[in-house]
């Protein structure tokens, strides 16, 4: 199986393809969709739009994973991530990918055995899972993260597993 992990983010868009083969799994590729404050934000959301959809075009996942909404104090804050989710969304739908939805906690919980781990020890422990020596991007490990999340979620009991968004 193979997924695309999304970290949805105006300025910063992880993004990390993961396949396992049996109980291994590997790294397809990860990047970021960088966007600068100076960008107009409709050229941010075309952006990512864009970049996604090349991914998604290259690796054909079968699934695409993403970090459920969580609670904003700030509301154009979360209008902002909301458009961006909603950009990720469409590119997965317009792709053929299912798209599923996970807490930050339960990422942070598959990962590390701690729902309030820090990103470092995610980060960490995503470079061991998959083998990499090198470093990776904050947001392309939270993507990658995601990714691992979906696919140990599918080797559980089926009533369990999520249903697609």
């Amino acid at each position: 199986m193979r997924v695309i992990g999304i970290d949805a983010s105006l300025r910063s868009t992880g993004i990390g393809v993961v396949e396992s083969q049996g109980s291994r799994l590997r790294l397809v590729e990860f990047s970021t969709v960088h966007n600068p404050a100076s960008r107009c934000h409709s050229e941010c959301l075309r952006l990512i739009f864009r970049e996604l959809a090349a991914v998604l075009d290259r690796c054909k996942p079968q699934a695409a994973a993403i970090e459920g909404g969580f609670y904003f104090k700030n509301a154009k804050t979360a209008l902002v991530l909301g458009e961006v989710r909603g950009v990720v969304i469409s590119a997965s739908a317009t792709a053929g990918v299912p798209i599923y939805e996970y807490s930050p906690r339960l990422v942070k919980q598959a990962l590390t055995g701690f729902g309030a781990a820090q990103k470092e020890q995610v980060a960490k422990m995503v470079k061991s899972i998959l083998g990499v020596s090198g470093e990776i991007q904050e947001d392309a490990a939270d993507a990658l993260a995601i990714a691992i999340c979906h696919i140990q979620s599918q080797t559980g009991i089926a009533e369990l597993r999520p249903e697609p968004l």
